[in-house]
């Protein structure tokens, strides 16, 4: 079937009534101005090369040929195919912590950025993975479904920070459940890559992690931060004004909680990485999801289009050329034809 690429250039198919009804205004004026001259039928003898009808003609043809432009313009394609793509991959979702904890320092530049950082070197090595990203606090919800668009994803990944979620926590269960949505129930091998400090402030995840266990969901926790921890700046305008404090006034300091991570990590049969140098840390997670089986036989439709604009132009030049040949009156074709081609003697 057509289909149009630049659809905005039909608009210009508008002036196609407007040309009408100027050529139409100017031929009422044209016959006013006859009758005011003399008698119609003495008019017509005085110009008896005049003719109306090819006059209509030779403007039927002009806009026709303008038409025929116009939709050049726009790009016709045709042409459809339906093509059956393998995939063998994984359903990998990233759930990211964006609590103010992420903000600490004790991992250079900050913790959420060092994790973005991990996110987008493991979406550099997908080839046919699908990938989906979760965002959490005291709340979790997604950033983007499951996908191939390995650019739309490195895109929202930089656009990640701590001010996405403004009720503050580290809700771990609401962060798996919600990543657990977003995978295909047909889907052999599901991946969450978790990335947080690991300070939860929510309820029992129990539940959660029953959930992923029954659906075929492995947990890889990577534990991002120390346990010695840092203090939680608050910076405006990349200017450090001051330290994130309790309700006592005491400045709050952040801690690694590795137990529970690794404890998520175990109990859905995977492992629990430790952030401390990136490009290790991305070769263990890419070893752990090289030897994880593959998702195979996912079809993907696909549609191709054949430009098809320069029949549209060419016929479109080819009218206006008869157009600006044709004259307005008429013609004694035979003595035309002897003018070009005369006959041999």
């Amino acid at each position: 079937m057509y289909h149009l690429e630049q659809n905005n250039y039909l608009y210009f198919l508008l002036l196609i009534p407007i040309l009408i009804a100027l050529f139409a205004y100017n031929q009422l004026w044209k016959k006013k101005k006859q009758l005011e001259f003399g008698d119609f039928n003495l008019v017509k003898k005085l110009i008896p090369n005049y003719s109306n009808s090819i006059v209509v003609f030779k403007f039927s043809i002009l806009v026709l040929g303008i038409i025929l432009l116009i939709i050049s313009l726009s790009n016709p394609r045709y042409g459809t195919k339906t093509e059956k793509i393998k995939r063998e991959g994984i359903d990998i979702v990233f759930a990211i912590d964006v609590s103010k904890s992420m903000l600490a320092e004790d991992i250079v530049p900050s913790r959420i950025e060092k994790s973005k950082q991990i996110i987008n070197q493991i979406i550099n090595r997908s080839t046919q993975d699908r990938i989906g990203i979760i965002a959490y606090a005291a709340n979790a919800f997604p950033i983007l479904p499951m996908t191939t668009d390995y650019s739309a994803g490195k895109m929202y990944v930089e656009g990640i920070n701590t001010d996405m979620i403004s009720s503050q926590g580290t809700a771990l269960k609401q962060a798996i459940e919600q990543a657990s949505y977003l995978f295909n129930e047909e889907s052999n091998s599901k991946i969450i890559i978790l990335l947080s400090d690991g300070e939860d402030h929510g309820s029992s995840m129990e539940d959660a992690i029953e959930t992923a266990k029954e659906k075929g969901i492995k947990i890889i926790s990577v534990g991002v931060g120390t346990e010695n921890g840092a203090k939680i700046p608050i910076k405006l305008d990349g200017n450090l004004i001051d330290y994130k404090k309790d309700n006592d006034g005491q400045i709050v300091i952040s801690k690694l909680n590795r137990e529970l991570l690794k404890e998520i990590a175990e109990e859905t049969n995977a492992t629990y990485f430790e952030l401390n140098n990136t490009q290790n840390i991305v070769s263990k997670i890419s070893s752990f999801l090289d030897q994880t089986e593959k998702n195979e036989a996912v079809f993907v439709k696909t549609s191709e289009y054949k430009s098809h604009y320069q029949w549209f132009l060419a016929i479109g030049f080819i009218l206006l050329i008869i157009e600006f040949f044709i004259p307005e009156g008429k013609t004694n074709w035979k003595k035309l034809m002897k003018i070009i081609k005369p006959e041999r003697k």
